[in-house]
């Protein structure tokens, strides 16, 4: 593992993180950024062996940012380290191309097994979300999973309670876009207001009350 690209906009976490890899990886070269523009502006410019990257930072999130990767560098492994459980965003990052996904909690134990699996060309893939990806194979879609990549974070940032205004500043969007994802998340989804919105995404799984 020569070359590894770190993103998580919490520099506390990045710092944690490299001592892991630098304990396993002495020699190797590993750089970090802190938001999703700026990963996939790495990713354009420079060969990587390996990207591990957060889901939730400013501006492009971590669902987008893999997108992007995957346009540009499709061999190139990505590995989502994330506070999320895997029974909330696993198996949608998966299918968008992700070569593993790992809780932040258990990356102390954890990161250079999912690395070294990696590293053989194979997914790193817990026995939680081997077991959410067989139930997906019986079970239709659920109708958020049918929203896209965008329409997702914003149906997210909807049910944390986050304003038009906020999710624009947030994204880096004009409000009117928003405004125009937030109606096509209502009618795909089939609700009328946010606090039906909050109310789908806690049944779901997909925001906890904390998080509201």
């Amino acid at each position: 593992m020569k070359r590894i690209l770190l993103a998580d906009d919490h520099s506390f976490i990045r710092l944690g993180l490299i001592q892991i890899l630098k304990d396993e990886y002495p020699f190797a070269e590993i750089t970090e950024v802190g938001d999703g523009e700026s990963l996939v502006r790495q990713v354009s410019l420079n060969k990587w062996d390996l990207v591990i990257s957060d889901l939730e930072m400013p501006g492009r999130s971590g669902f987008e940012a893999l997108e992007q990767i995957k346009l540009i560098q499709p061999h190139l492994p990505v590995l989502i380290l994330s506070i999320y459980t895997e029974d909330m965003y696993a198996v949608r990052a998966l299918r968008a191309g992700a070569a593993g996904y790992l809780n932040k909690a258990a990356a102390p134990y954890e990161l250079i097994k999912a690395i070294e699996r990696i590293r053989t060309g194979k997914k790193y893939i817990t026995p939680e979300i081997a077991e959410k990806l067989l139930a997906s194979l019986d079970e239709e879609k659920k109708p958020h999973e049918m929203l896209g990549t965008r329409e997702f974070e914003i149906f997210k940032l909807l049910a944390m309670g986050k304003s038009t205004t906020q999710i624009a500043d947030t994204l880096a969007l004009a409000m009117t876009t928003v405004s125009t994802h937030r109606r096509r998340i209502m009618e795909k989804l089939n609700l009328e207001t946010n606090y039906d919105l909050t109310r789908y995404a806690i049944a779901h799984n997909i925001i906890t009350d904390i998080e509201r």
